[in-house]
């Protein structure tokens, strides 16, 4: 069974709703045969890369609220990390462009390290002092080479803007399509999705709910034909 998630490191609820996941998966008894795969959403996608602003200006600037009210919101959000294990900064942050970190999620995929990846971006974007945004493409380099990856291939994606940016469109049109207009968004086996940060025992019941309802193949009776088994070929006989 494959599970999609759609989201963006800017993304909170994404970093949270992560963590609710894999506490389900862990606990699924066919965790081993589930793949899960990351897909790109930006939730800003006409910001500039190296338009920078603080988490707090960029609240209060696009959802008018006041100071206190956008505090009071990031002080929810480090309690809600907090109850899944996760260390949050609900102060210091700041917000900028994300689709250089998705092109290099999908270099990632490649090189089976996208997991790894994600993770070190959400926990350099959430816990750390150090931005991702501010100190340019060495900060990327740096966490992508801690997830795995080769740092001369990181360093020449970053160069080449058109690199895997057509993957991450794809994704996004992938996410129109399905309905996803926020993350995080879950799809299972393109059966099923679940929208947002759930709790850990919704997921639980989705990964059940969608193994127990995977068509079985069906075989269309054509009568025997020659065919490769474990044991060989059949050789017909010669005449």
């Amino acid at each position: 069974m494959r599970v999609e998630i759609w989201s963006d490191i800017a993304c909170p609820w994404c970093y949270v709703g992560k963590a609710r996941f894999e506490k389900a998966l862990a606990a699924f008894p066919h965790r081993d045969d589930v793949e899960v795969v990351h897909r790109s959403f930006e939730l800003d996608p006409g910001r500039a890369k190296g338009d920078v602003e603080s988490v707090l200006t960029m609240l209060t600037r696009k959802y008018g609220m006041s100071e206190a009210q956008a505090e009071a919101g990031e002080d929810n959000l480090g309690a809600q990390a907090a109850a899944e294990g996760l260390d949050y900064r609900t102060r210091g942050r700041d917000h900028g462009n994300t689709f250089d970190m998705h092109r290099l999620l999908h270099l990632a995929k490649e090189h089976g390290r996208q997991d790894e990846l994600i993770q070190a971006l959400y926990r350099a974007n959430f816990a750390e002092e150090r931005s991702v945004f501010a100190e340019g493409d060495e900060r990327l380099v740096e966490l992508a080479t801690e997830a795995g990856l080769d740092a001369a291939r990181v360093r020449a994606v970053l160069a080449d803007p058109e690199a895997y940016a057509d993957a991450v469109r794809e994704d996004e049109r992938e996410a129109a399509e399905l309905g996803a207009t926020g993350v995080p968004f879950f799809v299972l086996d393109r059966k099923y999705g679940v929208s947002g940060a759930q709790p850990a025992e919704v997921f639980a019941q989705a990964l059940t709910q969608a193994w127990g309802e995977r068509s079985p193949l069906r075989l269309l009776d054509q009568g025997d034909a020659d065919a490769c088994g474990p044991d060989g070929c059949a050789v017909p006989p010669r005449v």
